[in-house]
């Protein structure tokens, strides 16, 4: 079966608003390497948008999955409860920020763990309105689009958000816009949108994904803490995208040893199985009536099981230190053909959780075109790559940080080119 008539049946079979990055139909996959249906190999430095901070099919987290599996698949731990749910929920709330006593509840997907995060944060303060940041990504459900701060593909044609939902501008000095200007706008928006003792929370990406790869200022999160605390609402940290080791800490916010209230999880917490969660202040965490929270798959077993095998890997294999080692000779090899590539307008990222800027040299305006061009040719090399960004202008890199040396070698040896290919051909 050809990729091309793999597309075809694609096409006529799934909706459209289905979106595909890539044509390639995947076949088998090891740590950072996928071979499609045709056996050509790839690199994979999209990791399923964040998902495999420990590779494709670790074999500790198969083992895991492989032992749950011969016990039980499913029991829904609202009606029989299992050890490992529980297991789980007490090392996450060892290892989530915050020296206060903590609790956790676990769901399917990222948006699901915004949503309930949204619910306890309401249902805690007697509060409804919610305050997010441009740029920001938070999920597709009908909460998700509103808090999120770009319009396309997000929010278009699908008619008007949930209420109560306010942005203010993200600071990105590449962009003009200070932490000093971020405050500036909420404090206005305090006097002419929202009194600020309706706002139950704000909910904050440390790095945003979606948005550019911009990682939070420390001044900001000290910002909205302080804030936060003054006005009685709830500091809600998404760290969908950036736990699990990506940043060079277990978690973003440790970079600004700023404790949230609620923390938001999913994508590597089970390296490739469905599972999310939400770590809070335990106070806040049950104001929630029994039955308020939950869902009939969420904690499923196999993913339980999955996440602490992928926890007990980040341990054992130090993945924390391997991000920001991997993540140096990143940003070290993009600046070193930085003079070359004068589109190169920013190198940026914590840890492994990198990104590449382009601007167009003329205009000095984001160009969506540069970076686009660049993606197409390291697929065509091999190499597989994300673009993101409100402008679309930004490549973000996102292998698994168990990415083999030689591979991750070869895989710079691909982007060095693509980018350079680019530029002469400008």
């Amino acid at each position: 079966m050809t990729a091309v008539s793999l597309t075809d049946r694609k096409n006529a079979a799934i909706s459209r608003g289905v979106a595909m990055t890539t044509q390639i139909y995947a076949d088998r996959a090891e740590n950072s390497e996928i071979w499609d249906k045709d056996g050509k190999r790839y690199i994979d430095f999209a990791a399923g948008i964040a998902v495999l901070n420990t590779g494709h099919r670790h074999p500790k987290v198969v083992a895991a999955v492989k032992e749950q599996l011969d016990r039980f698949t499913h029991t829904c731990h609202q009606v029989v409860p299992y050890e490992n749910y529980v297991a789980l929920a007490e090392r996450l709330n060892d290892i989530v920020p915050g020296n206060f006593a903590k609790k956790t509840i676990f769901a399917t997907t990222g948006a699901e763990a915004v949503e309930n995060a949204v619910k306890i944060a309401r249902a805690a303060t007697g509060r409804s309105a919610i305050i997010a940041f441009s740029g920001g990504f938070h999920g597709r459900t009908f909460m998700g689009m509103a808090l999120t701060g770009k319009v396309v593909p997000y929010k278009v044609g699908f008619g008007a958000m949930p209420g109560d939902v306010f942005h203010v501008p993200f600071p990105v000095e590449l962009h003009g816009i200070t932490v000093q200007n971020s405050l500036d706008m909420l404090e206005k928006l305090f006097k002419a949108d929202v009194d600020p003792g309706r706002v139950a929370a704000i909910i904050v990406e440390p790095v945003q994904g979606e948005g550019g790869f911009y990682p939070a200022p420390t001044a900001l999160m000290r910002a909205l803490r302080e804030i936060c605390d003054k006005h009685g609402m709830l500091l809600i940290a998404d760290e969908v995208q950036t736990g699990f080791a990506r940043t060079g800490k277990m978690f973003a916010m440790q970079h600004h040893d700023v404790a949230p209230d609620l923390m938001t999880m999913a994508k590597s917490l089970a390296g490739g199985f469905p599972l999310s969660a939400v770590t809070g202040r335990a106070e806040l965490m049950d104001a929630p009536g029994p039955g308020g929270l939950g869902g009939t798959y969420a904690g499923n077993p196999l993913s339980i099981a999955a996440a602490h095998a992928v926890l007990d890997v980040i341990a054992e294999e130090g993945l924390c230190e391997r991000a920001n080692l991997l993540g140096n000779r990143l940003k070290q090899r993009l600046a070193a053909i930085r003079d070359q590539v004068p589109e190169i307008v920013d190198i940026r990222g914590p840890g492994f959780m990198n990104a590449v800027e382009f601007q167009d040299v003329t205009t000095k305006l984001p160009s969506a075109a540069f970076a686009e061009k660049v993606r197409q040719k390291a697929l065509e090399k091999g190499l597989i790559l994300l673009t993101c960004g409100v402008y679309g202008n930004v490549i973000r890199f996102l292998a698994p940080i168990t990415i083999q040396d030689e591979v991750f070698a070869e895989a710079l040896d691909i982007l060095e080119a693509s980018i350079l290919d680019v530029r002469a051909a400008a």
